[in-house]
Parts: C-alpha cells; structure tokens; sequence
C-alpha cells in the first residue's frame, strides 16, 4: 500500500490572474499557502486483478476503466493505465468550500499512481500535469494556483506567464513572521456549499469582454505584490487591509462570488476588530478567512458564532507518508 498526503491552500491575493483569459494576455501573480488540512490518497493491488475499486464518497467496483463514473478517476487511470488496484480517497475538509479540493484531490491521485508505478516525479512535473487533467481534458474552467500550491506546499509568490508557464518564488521573511501570520488567522466555516465551476466560467468571460473588472483583476495582482513586499519586511498587519481592499474588487468580477449572508458575517467581524478578511476560493460559500490581531480574536469568535477550524501551515507539499511492503518480499528468519 502506498499513501499519499495532499494540502489544499488559502490564497491571500491576486486569485482569478490564473485564469488563460487575464493571464494570457497581462500575466498574472498570487500569493497563498498551502495548509495543513489534507486529501489522503491509499492504493494497493486489488484482491480480484480483473477489478478496480474505488473509494470516495461512494463505492465504484469495475472490470474497464470506461465504467468508471468520477470523472477525475476515469480520465487520470486510463492515462495513466492503471487498473487493478484499489484506491480509496479521504480528505479532512469536504469538496466546494473553497480550498482547492479538487486540485489536491488530482495531484494527490498522480501522485499515488506514479509512485505505485515505481516512478518519481517533481513538483513541477505533478503540478503542470494536474492542470493539464483539470482544465484541457476534464474542461474546468479554472486557473492554475491550486494545483501549484498542492503539489509544491509552503508560502509563494506565483508568477503566471502569457506562455503559460509558472515560477514559484516562496517567500523569505524575518524569523517569526510564519508564527505571526499563522497566530492571527481565523478560518470559519459558513456551511454554504458553492459551485467555483459557475462562477469562474462567468469570471472568465467577465475579464474578456470588461475593461473595468479586467482593471480590477490588475489591482489585485498589484495587491498582491505589495503583500510579498510587506511580508518579506515582517510587516504581517498589512496582510488584513490587502484582504480587505482585495475581497471588495473580488466581488465585482462575478455575481454569485459574495450574497447577503456573506455580507452579513463579513462586516460582523470586521466590527468586532478583524482587520479585513475574504471568502476563500472562487465565491458563494465555503471558509471565510479573517485577519485578527490576538486581542480581538474572542471576540470575533463570538460575535461569528460559526464553526472555526484551526489553521496552520504547511510546508512539505504533496508526500508520500506510508509504503507498506508487499508480503511475498518478507523473509523468514532463519535461526
């Protein structure tokens, strides 16, 4: 059995530059990280050789790999030609909430699957493939960011080039500044599951046709420079009024991103001492992120009355975290 850990990511700024109708055309730029809430991916040789059976929110047992349902399983085990095995997936938060599940979902199934094949891959190659599956074959209408922050990990600066290619700068802070950051983060959960398909295909074709929410798009990816600036300085306060500024632009790029309820706990928590904060992924539901200084963080969590999941960091990227050894390689002792 190989086991394969994932992240999923917050981003801070200039999400949405990822996607081909801005970046092709200005290049874009985001600055997240990846978190320590995980997609696990287990496979191992199936019991039946002529089966493949798949674990997910539902049970699939197969004899072709057309037969497959999930989509992300078929397209990544008829590429990759693997049948025959067993892969079961979990994850520590549920899909559509806004941290990039189905991106680690596909580098952490590439992942497993080269591994069982023996093969080593980096980061790069993990990361441009999941693209590659996720918006060529499977046709999402999605950008870029998350699959980098899956498969590299840690806190970086992504440059999205017009030839589509990708540099990964992580970011050298002061010692303390990770420590800082990750003290004053609050994640709630709003319990509203939204669609980022729909509302990135609109943002898409938005940014396309309007020069003004185009224009937005651009302020963000300045936004999100000066946040490398600030952070690179120790200056982690900032990271509040760059969410702030960044979450008011963000709401004029699609309609669905933001609604009344979000509105609603939004500027609750900005009253109770938040200094700015935003909806994470492409809008509509999920995790809302604040930034809040120690003082006001009870407060906050009052006053919110949402579920809050810790938050911290990570920096490993996808990994492999277990290799069983198959049995017939074990040896009996000899006295």
């Amino acid at each position: 059995m190989i086991i394969t850990r994932t992240p999923f990511r917050v981003s801070f700024a200039g999400g949405g530059s990822d996607l081909p109708a801005f970046y092709e055309k200005h290049g874009g730029c985001v600055l997240s990280t990846a978190v320590d809430k995980y997609m696990y991916i287990s496979i191992h040789p199936s019991f039946r050789k002529e089966e493949t059976i798949l674990k997910y929110s539902k049970t699939e047992t197969v004899h072709d790999l057309s037969e497959i349902e999930h989509r992300y399983f078929r397209s990544i085990l008829q590429k990759q030609k693997v049948q025959g095995v067993e892969i079961t997936s979990t994850a520590d938060i549920p899909a559509g909430t806004g941290l990039g599940s189905s991106s680690a979902f596909t580098v952490g199934l590439l992942h497993s699957l080269y591994s069982y094949k023996g093969r080593f891959v980096s980061c790069e190659q993990l990361a441009e493939e999941a693209c590659r599956v996720e918006i060529r074959d499977l046709e999402q209408p999605i950008g870029k960011q998350d699959q980098y922050a899956a498969a590299y990990g840690g806190l970086n600066f992504y440059t999205f080039n017009r030839d589509g290619s990708v540099f990964v700068e992580p970011l050298l802070m002061p010692s303390g500044t990770r420590e800082s950051l990750e003290r004053r983060l609050m994640l709630f959960y709003t319990a509203q599951i939204h669609s980022a398909s729909k509302i990135l295909e609109e943002q898409g074709r938005n940014l396309a046709a309007s020069e003004e929410k185009e224009k937005a798009q651009m302020e963000m990816c300045a936004l999100a420079r000066d946040l490398r600036n600030y952070l690179q300085e120790g200056k982690t306060d900032e990271l509040g009024a760059i969410l702030d500024q960044s979450w008011k632009r963000k709401r004029t790029l699609a309609g669905g991103i933001s609604n009344p309820v979000i509105d609603e706990y939004y500027d609750t928590a900005i009253r109770a001492g938040a200094y700015g904060g935003k909806l994470l992924g492409a809008g509509g539901g999920g995790f809302l992120l604040f930034y809040v200084p120690e003082k006001a963080q009870e407060h906050v969590r009052e006053k919110l009355g949402l579920p809050e999941i810790p938050l911290g960091f990570d920096s490993q990227g996808s990994s492999i975290i277990f290799v069983g050894v198959k049995p017939h390689t074990i040896r009996k002792r000899e006295d």
